[in-house]
This record gives C-alpha cells, sequence and structure tokens, in this order.
C-alpha cells in the first residue's frame, strides 16, 4: 500500500502538507470523475419491451395496450444513487393510441413500476407515430416513432427525454425481419444521446400465431460506447396470438452481459376498439380528409404489386 503521506527516505513521523494536498488534490478529482461517470448513466426502466412494426389504429380508431414485464433476476444495483432496482420489479404501463389518418397515431403512456409492494409512478410520456400507409399489407414498410418523457426521479435523472424510434421492416413469404435503430436522448445536466437498437425475426404459422426471437439491446453514449460487459443484449423468444377478441405478445427474456437483466418475463395485451362507423371485421383504412403524407406518392408506388 502506497503512503502517501511520505517522501522516500524520509522520517516516517514527517509530514508533508504540498504531497498531501496534492494527493488528496487528486484522489478527489479522480472520485468526481467516477461520480460523474455513473450518474450519467441512463436508466433502463423496461415498462415497454417492444419491437414496433409500423402496424397503426384506423383513421378515428381508439387502442388500448398492457404492458407487463417482471423481472425475475435482475440487477441487484441501482442505475444511480436512488435510483429503483430492477430485480424482482414489475414494470409496465397502459398506452392508450388513436388513429388520426392511415399514416399517423398519437398515443400516451402512464409507465409505473412495482418493487418491494412499493408502487412507484413514471409520470407520462407521449408518442407520435408516422409510417407507411397499411404497413401489415407490405413487403416493405418503414416509419419512425417520436416519443416524449417526462420522468420521476426514481426512473431517471433526467426529468425529459426523448426517444427517437425509426421503424424498417421486410417480409417475404411467412417471415419477416423489423429492425429499430432507436437512439435516446436525456435532457439536462446528467442527460446523453445512447444507442439502444432492437430487432425482430419471427415466423407466421398461422393468421392469428407467430413465433419468433426479439433483441434489445443498450450500446451506451453514442461515440463512447462501452467495453461488451458494460452494455445490455438481452435475446427474448416471443409468439403472438389472440385470445379472443384480444391481441397477446408473450416472450422469455434471457440476458447476455453482466449488465443486463438475466431473466425477465414480458406480457403486451391489447384491444382495438371497433372504427366509428366502419366493421367490425373489416380491416380496410379510409383516408380522411386532413394531413397529407409528405412520402404518399413513394408510399403508394411500394404498396403496388
Amino acid at each position: 500500500m502506497k503512503n502517501f503521506g511520505t517522501d522516500a527516505g524520509a522520517p516516517m513521523h514527517r509530514f508533508d502538507d504540498r504531497r498531501f494536498s496534492c494527493g488528496w488534490y487528486r484522489l478527489y478529482w479522480l472520485a468526481t470523475a467516477v461520480s460523474v461517470a455513473a450518474f450519467s448513466q441512463p436508466a433502463k426502466a423496461v415498462d415497454e419491451i417492444q419491437v414496433y412494426n409500423a402496424n397503426i389504429a384506423a383513421p378515428g380508431q381508439f387502442t388500448i395496450q398492457q404492458h407487463l414485464n417482471y423481472v425475475g433476476q435482475g440487477l441487484k444495483d441501482p442505475p444511480f444513487p436512488g435510483g429503483l432496482v430492477s430485480n424482482g420489479s414489475l414494470n409496465g404501463t397502459p398506452e392508450f393510441a388513436y388513429g388520426v389518418t392511415d399514416w399517423w397515431e398519437v398515443g400516451l403512456y402512464l409507465p409505473f413500476a412495482i418493487q418491494n409492494q412499493q408502487f412507484y409512478s413514471d409520470s407520462f410520456k407521449l408518442r407520435t407515430l408516422f409510417v407507411s400507409p397499411h404497413a401489415e399489407q407490405r413487403s416493405f414498410f418503414y416509419g419512425v416513432n417520436f416519443e416524449l418523457s417526462n420522468s420521476t426521479p426514481k426512473f431517471s435523472q433526467t426529468r425529459f427525454g426523448l426517444e427517437i424510434r425509426p421503424i424498417v421492416g421486410v417480409r417475404y413469404a411467412d417471415y419477416e425481419f423489423i429492425v429499430n435503430p432507436i437512439v435516446d436522448i436525456g435532457f439536462g445536466k446528467y442527460g446523453e444521446a445512447d444507442f439502444a437498437p432492437a430487432a425482430r425475426f419471427a415466423r407466421k404459422l398461422d393468421p392469428d400465431l407467430f413465433v419468433g426471437l426479439e433483441y434489445y439491446a443498450d450500446f451506451g453514449e453514442i461515440g463512447h460506447f462501452g467495453k461488451l460487459s458494460d452494455q445490455q443484449h438481452t435475446l427474448f423468444a416471443v409468439t403472438d396470438f389472440k385470445l379472443g377478441v384480444f391481441s397477446v405478445n408473450f416472450g422469455l427474456g434471457y440476458g447476455l452481459t453482466p449488465a443486463s437483466d438475466r431473466f425477465v418475463v414480458k406480457t403486451i395485451v391489447g384491444y382495438a376498439f371497433p372504427v366509428p362507423g366502419g366493421s367490425s371485421g373489416s380491416s380496410e383504412r379510409a383516408t380522411p380528409p386532413g394531413p397529407v403524407n409528405p412520402m404518399w406518392r413513394s408510399a403508394a408506388r411500394l404498396a403496388q404489386p
């Protein structure tokens, strides 16, 4: 152990104020740097674990989804002092959405978590989603989602955040592959821009039954990615099916790195209210008067067989 209070060859009882001050000065700045690095790590509440596929509500239609995710075996240290510990937590959000046009949907989230029998609210999130029309009928589809969050201190050190989620997907025969290269931006003293991509590969076994894999990652701050062991990488085995009038997504996730929650169960249960003035069994989406999609012409060409 190095003795910072003595010079080489000097009696042990002699005290050098300058060496002591310099040593503690360096130690102070080292501790400060470590603290700032730790505080700048974002809190990743798992209220929504989903790959967006560009499907949206029909114009004038309301939908609701309930997300619930249980971290059976997760990280036991908070992401920052006072932050929520993920291990053993139940996280979720009701998601309310409304179809404005056949290419535009808006939504509201009310995220929450339950840890040690205590309920924590994460305030709210607002989103606006733009997609290629009738994405569920297309072999190539795309879109982008913007989500503004207002977080509480238990979930994040930045009160306001913005998620930018591009959507790119292809379908061939009974297979689909979708990528969401997400950028999470935190505003404020500890804010940063993180790269947190998600992807899905699935096969359709029946009109209302899919099985597949979903991948979720967080590489860290853009331009300053951490080493692999400090990144979050989780792989889910998933299935999508219908349960009466409800659509269900169910998945089991396994963390691939030490910084990832090891075992996670995710569920999404959704219900689409009937389209006003339309038949409940119809999937046709009328185009109401209103905003014009700036990419309509290219979208229409891609939709042609």
